[in-house]
């Protein structure tokens, strides 16, 4: 009786083990996500900041660089990449989000110095853009 209960134990452990990693295997085919799940296509004004915040940590807790290629959002996520088109201009960058803000209601993403300077928009200081994410990471559970 004793092996009888332990079998049909191990056969159901078995069977719930089995079933559960068949909840984590990957559709069958190329089932990709919609397209409409990672689009994110915004015109607005851009501004940007340097030397006030060079070296200061941004919120992923890495060191601002003004003279790297990386913009705050507080829509796009961390670690994600955009194109910044200068509407003025037709200029487009690629820069990766690296921090949170703008914190201005008017303003729809903050470019480092390097970004401002290649989108020609420096001396400015704000100028109206097109920003679309070209790469998002899929979300953590």
């Amino acid at each position: 009786m004793n092996r009888l209960l332990y079998s049909s134990i191990k056969q159901l452990i078995l069977m719930l083990l089995l079933l559960s990693l068949a909840g984590c295997a990957p559709l069958m085919g190329n089932a990709k996500a919609p397209a409409s799940q990672n689009v994110y296509n915004k015109v607005g004004n851009a501004s940007w900041y340097g030397a006030k915040h060079h070296g200061r940590r941004t919120v992923t807790g890495k060191r601002f660089n003004m003279y790297e290629m990386t913009a705050a959002s507080l829509s796009l996520p961390l670690g994600s990449y955009a194109s910044v088109t200068n509407l003025s201009n037709n200029k487009t960058v690629v820069v990766k989000i690296t921090d949170r803000g703008p914190f201005s209601k008017t303003r729809i993403i903050d470019v480092s110095y390097a970004a401002a300077k290649k989108l020609e928009f420096v001396n400015k200081g704000v100028t109206r853009v097109q920003v679309q994410a070209i790469k998002v990471p899929p979300p953590s559970d």
